[in-house]
């Protein structure tokens, strides 16, 4: 239910926090990886999915260049990959509060964080229509698209941020509606408080720490693990009746 054997996933933000995490669970799983990149000195992602004897190719763009992103999977495919899991993984944070916001800093979060998004969506998804359903999955492929808990809510300094991640939940529904019933489900994952780099401005204010650690019930922040079985899992046999949805993994905050 669970297996990836002979499928090749491409993830976008792998080189730390959950998408390194996400990818070697791929790997794990039997999947083969395109790893793309804005260049080539992080290679820890690389040398962890070739330790499980999967392969591993990295591929190089510049999310935040519309320029980069529209020649990517064109290169991809060129190169003779047949592609059947999309996890778009890679984002930005920029902090501002909402009335000296800069746009340059609004217009670079939304390029990476949804732009770029879109974009990949619609290139390899357009190629995961010319497939064969797959008898590993049952279906022709599989979006993983990472969301956020600033899906539902408003946060505070990230108004570009909000914005984005509001729209990939939006963005993820709208390619279900189109796609499911041809063979590519699209999901997405929505993270709650995780300890990733990206976090590191709420883990060094300590009020502001102790009151989101207070109200998680699962009384911690996650981890990048945290997301290894949940990607597998959307992207596998087993979701096969899951599309159009965004998952929370966010240790139980959304329901307190």
């Amino acid at each position: 239910m669970f297996s990836l054997e002979g499928h090749t996933a491409v993830v976008t933000g792998g080189t730390r926090g959950i998408g390194q995490a996400v990818a070697v669970a791929l790997a794990e799983a039997g999947a083969d990886l395109i790893l793309v990149q804005r260049d080539e000195t992080s290679t820890a992602t690389l040398e962890a999915v070739r330790a499980l004897g999967r392969k591993a190719t990295i591929y190089t763009a510049d999310l935040s260049s519309a320029a980069d992103v529209a020649k990517l999977v064109p290169k991809i495919l060129a190169d003779g990959h047949e592609l059947r899991i999309l996890v778009n993984c890679a984002g930005i944070q920029r902090r501002h509060p909402c009335e000296s916001f800069p746009d340059s800093d609004f217009n670079e979060v939304i390029q990476v964080n949804l732009n770029s998004v879109f974009a990949l969506c619609r290139d390899v998804g357009a190629h995961m229509l010319t497939l064969d359903a797959s008898p590993v999955t049952g279906r022709r492929g599989s979006i993983v698209n990472f969301a956020s808990l600033l899906t539902f809510q408003g946060g505070l300094t990230v108004p570009a941020y909000a914005a984005s991640k509001g729209a990939v939940g939006q963005l993820t529904k709208s390619f279900a509606n189109e796609w499911t019933a041809r063979g590519v489900t699209v999901n997405a994952v929505a993270p709650g408080y995780i300890d990733t780099d990206m976090n590191t401005a709420l883990l060094n204010d300590p009020a502001r720490l102790a009151s989101i650690s207070a109200r998680i019930p699962a009384g911690r922040w996650g981890s990048p693990d945290d997301f290894k079985g949940t990607v597998v899992y959307l992207v596998s046999r087993a979701s096969a009746y899951v599309s159009g949805h965004v998952l929370v993994v966010d240790g139980g905050w959304m329901g307190r």
